[in-house]
């Protein structure tokens, strides 16, 4: 009788453990039939093709750069340049003329780069050795930072620097905007031409001003709704589900909708932390079935729209009739559930 009891106490244990690592319902681990894994998350963080943020480049599709491709564009930068492009201005490039880029995911002080794996297959990083400075370039700005797999990469200004698989030729900047994330260097380290929603390096914009990676503001016509650190209207798929916590936007979706990647809890100002859910855990991260790790408000994975080009905009509300505006508390503006 006594074993008995004991088995039915660890059983009991075991269940309420599996209860906290399945909150909202979420599957243990990543489905076995989830999508290539490069194609997709190349449109959710790091981008495949199509310059969501801004039109500029060739529209071209999802596939990455053949291996002998990306491996030319980790070759030494050698050189730099300043060149000026019609749409963006004066853009930083390597002795080869191809325009090399920043990361929004990445931080500048401490210089830290968090592209890795398929990412950095498409966003080559910029080997910090043989590069110097040109024209217009102070070299006191170019600096090297240690990434995961021990190797150095150049900085500018505390920004690592990478290429784009897709910048074929000299003066290509297809990578431009590509998941509202990736923006063309400027010689100084901020972004070229002011790009999308203000320079976490200490320019003007959104993030400069101290935002937490998720707050909340007040809109004329909406009310009180979320942001992301670049001040970006942050949404919801309502074909998306809480409870058990699945996604619908895959593939070419997360081209126009760019998963929010984690935020920690203590960098949150407003946000609903607890969840309406039967085990009130609603912030929590997604293991989406594509590889990606998504947050989630009252388990909502939660996204950002291509089409906002700035902070404020709110275009993405009511696309499709299935896309709005997310509260604090992960409840849709304007739709009903």
């Amino acid at each position: 009788m006594k074993t008995s009891w004991r088995s039915a106490s660890l059983a009991a244990g075991a269940a309420a453990v599996l209860a906290l690592t399945t909150a909202c319902g979420q599957e243990a681990g990543p489905s076995a039939s989830s999508q290539n894994v490069g194609a997709t998350a190349a449109a959710g963080d790091y981008g495949s093709a199509g310059n969501a943020g801004t039109g500029i480049g060739s529209g071209l599709g999802n596939g990455v750069a053949s291996p002998s491709a990306s491996a030319s564009r980790a070759t030494p930068a050698g050189k730099l340049a300043v060149v000026t492009n019609p749409e963006l201005g004066k853009v930083l490039t390597d002795s080869g003329g191809l325009t090399l880029y920043r990361f929004d995911s990445d931080t500048a002080e401490p210089p830290k780069s968090n592209c890795d794996g398929d990412c950095a297959t498409t966003w080559p990083p910029v080997p910090a050795d043989d590069v110097t400075a040109g024209e217009g370039i102070d070299k006191s700005l170019l600096g090297e930072v240690t990434r995961s797999d021990g190797s150095k990469q150049l900085t500018i200004g505390g920004w690592a620097a990478y290429r784009y698989a897709k910048d074929v030729n000299a003066g290509d900047v297809n990578g431009q905007g590509v998941g509202g994330k990736w923006y063309a260097l400027a010689a100084d380290g901020k972004k070229a031409g002011g790009g999308g929603g203000g320079d976490g390096g200490g320019g003007g914009g959104a993030e400069a001003a101290g935002l937490p990676g998720l707050s909340t503001r007040n809109d004329p016509e909406l009310g009180e709704i979320v942001i992301d650190k670049n001040g970006h209207t942050v949404y919801r798929f309502m074909k998306d589900s809480p409870w058990p916590m699945k996604t619908a936007c895959t593939g070419e979706c997360l081209d126009k909708w760019p998963v929010i990647t984690p935020v920690d809890a203590k960098d949150t100002k407003g946000i609903d932390l607890k969840g309406s859910g039967p085990r009130g855990q609603g912030y929590v991260i997604f293991d989406r079935p594509d590889g990606l790790k998504q947050q989630t408000i009252d388990c909502v994975p939660i996204y950002t729209f291509s089409g906002d080009k700035k902070p404020g905009d709110t275009n993405g509300q009511g696309v499709g009739g299935q896309w709005f505006v997310i509260r604090p508390d992960g409840k849709p503006v304007g739709a009903s559930q």
